[in-house]
């Protein structure tokens, strides 16, 4: 089976898109609410790959942190309520319908009935009461546990029927529909025994067997290879329906192919062995739309993304870790003044336009320009001043010795390292520009490239680093995604991971006016708090903001129904309704 299996997928690469035996889609039953997408049109067959610098950590929607597994397992889960990537606008999903009462804090579910998880069994009500007791569990800490949390008390969800679920907020909830994306439906039957014998956070990792893993996704998962793919398959029993009423998703298989970096993304992509890219760098974009071996492959710039890179100090306490190395250099990474002038020092036009090939945009805060409704216009973009950066030390008691290297106040020479992913070329010349504007106030930086899983290990769990340059934002326009990250207790909290309590009186002000904002249903008295939470991010920063890509991606020419969005993710997000064209549609442009 073995050799078999690596022989199909050896054709599947040299082919880019062939077809084999999938999955037969199920005939509709008279019982099913399916979901009919009027406007999608397509046909079935073929296989897509898709490059990815890096493995999955897990394939578990409930505790998965990293982008590479959400995006293999947005394929294969479902949500209650979707946002579209494209309009931004939310729609009906697993749940038909909702009803909201008059003072904002119920909605009433309405589920789709007869639909199906990826193994045949039905799903309903207790599934939804499940999931949800799942994600706001405290022991199982999944990211997604800070939207479900307001005024610290978790929402009340209730079975009113096999089909109806009722959520009560203890206070009216900003865009509460919205909060439904993201939040995959678990299949009790296959989940209630481990959750309850308490070992949840280890279910559903790479390893575990396809037949153990269901979804409400368009795919199933059939084969994962350590080191080289995660092999997605139809997932016959899917909920959609095309305009012709047949079944989505189009496709037989999605290849997941682990490739290490963008560049050999781009190789691949180049030699007909994969089929989408997305996330490239302006450079290789610039590359792919003089390449002409790929004649009518289809490349897209959507405009600046709603991801922030930044740098980020290490903050956390390390009492009892043996980091005293790290422990040593944190009176530095906790004065303010030095973080300001380190952000003064920063050539954020260079970061432009070295790294990004001007299509990407400076950052001094944590909402950029490519999120228009919810960005403080009134925030200060100041322009690199390396004199300003010597100036802030100084004060700060810093001074340089005849060589010209930074000195404390005890005398002990500015020395750190900077840790990113080996993969991400961006944020690899991110480091190395950062490495040359430092040296120019008299800081020694080291540049460590790490394997992303190794790099995510070291600031989520060991704390095992000085700096990081890493990335966060892009699912939503909304702010009440960014809860996690700026909440106090948020799971990507990542200055300072684990409180139990605000750290500093700002932490605790931009605590309340998150958790304030979250409840505040008029939009304009919503974007005053969330202008007043960006201003003190941006005046404390916990985060020295950098840059945002403009997204670019591009895909194969026999990909139909491709239509990247701003909003992560931004190539598969419609994978149900990707299909492979025929010869004769290439030729004709079809889409």
């Amino acid at each position: 089976m073995k050799v078999i299996a690596g022989l199909t997928l050896h054709v599947c690469l040299l082919a880019a898109a062939c077809f084999a035996a999938a999955p037969t889609p199920e005939a509709a039953n008279p019982g099913e609410e399916l979901a009919r997408l009027a406007d999608v049109s397509g046909h079935y067959g073929g296989h897509l790959t898709i490059g990815q610098r890096s493995e999955p950590k897990t394939l578990n929607p409930v505790t998965a942190t990293d982008a590479v597994s959400r995006e293999v397992i947005g394929r294969l889960m479902g949500d209650l309520v979707e946002i579209n990537r494209s309009s931004q606008q939310t729609e009906a999903a697993l749940a038909k319908s909702w009803k909201i009462s008059p003072d904002g804090r119920t909605f009433t579910l309405q589920l789709r009935k007869g639909i199906r998880f990826s193994d045949g069994h039905p799903f309903d009500a207790d599934d939804v009461v499940f999931s949800f007791a799942v994600y706001m569990d405290e022991a199982v800490d999944s990211p997604q546990r800070d939207l479900l949390i307001i005024d610290g008390k978790p929402i009340v969800v209730t079975k009113l029927d096999p089909y109806t679920v009722r959520f009560t907020l203890p206070r009216p909830y900003a865009a509460a529909e919205r909060l439904f994306d993201g939040l995959a439906m678990l299949p009790k039957h296959l989940l209630e025994k481990p959750y309850r014998e308490g070992h949840f956070a280890q279910v559903w990792s790479l390893n575990a067997q396809a037949s153990e893993v269901a979804g409400l996704g368009p795919f199933r998962l059939k084969q994962y290879v350590p080191g080289q793919r995660v092999v997605v398959e139809r997932n016959p029993y899917y909920w959609k329906v095309d305009h012709e009423n047949q079944r989505l998703p189009y496709l037989d298989e999605l290849v997941f192919l682990f490739v290490g970096t963008e560049d050999a993304q781009v190789m691949r992509f180049e030699a007909g062995e994969t089929d989408i890219i997305s996330r490239l760098s302006s450079e290789n974009y610039s590359l792919l739309s003089r390449e002409k071996s790929r004649a009518g492959s289809q490349l897209a710039d959507m405009g600046p993304s709603l991801e922030y890179n930044f740098l980020l100090f290490n903050l956390n306490d390390l009492s009892g870790k043996k980091l005293d190395e790290v422990a040593g250099k944190q009176a530095w990474f906790r004065n303010l003044k030095f973080r300001q002038a380190i952000s003064a020092a920063v050539d954020r036009e260079s970061i432009v336009r070295l790294v990004y090939g001007t299509r990407g945009a400076a950052l001094w805060g944590n909402v950029g320009p490519g999120n228009k409704l919810w960005i403080n216009q009134t925030l200060p973009h100041p322009a690199r001043s390396v004199e300003t950066a010597r100036q802030i030390l100084k004060a700060a008691g810093y001074s340089w010795n005849p060589a010209g290297q930074l000195l404390d106040s005890r005398g002990r020479p500015v020395e750190f390292t900077i840790i990113t992913s080996s993969s991400n070329s961006q944020r690899m010349k991110m480091a190395t520009l950062l490495q040359d504007d430092l040296s120019h106030l008299g800081m020694q930086v080291h540049v460590v490239p790490l394997e992303f899983r190794a790099l995510i290990d070291r600031v989520f769990q060991g704390f095992d680093y000085d700096a990081a340059i890493m990335a966060l934002g892009g699912g939503d326009a909304d702010p009440n995604p960014e809860m996690n990250v700026w909440a106090f207790n948020g799971t990507s909290h990542l200055w300072h991971m684990g409180e139990s309590q605000p750290a500093t009186d700002w932490e605790r002000e931009l605590d309340q006016l998150m958790q304030q904002q979250m409840v505040t249903l008029d939009y304009a008295k919503r974007k005053q708090l969330y202008d007043r939470a960006q201003q003190l991010i941006a005046e404390n920063l916990p985060f020295i903001f950098l840059g945002t890509p403009n997204i670019l991606a591009g895909a194969d020419a026999r990909v139909g129904n491709f239509h990247p969005a701003v909003l992560d993710p931004y190539t598969l997000w419609n994978a149900d309704e990707l299909y492979v064209r025929s010869p004769a549609t290439q030729n004709a442009g079809v889409r």
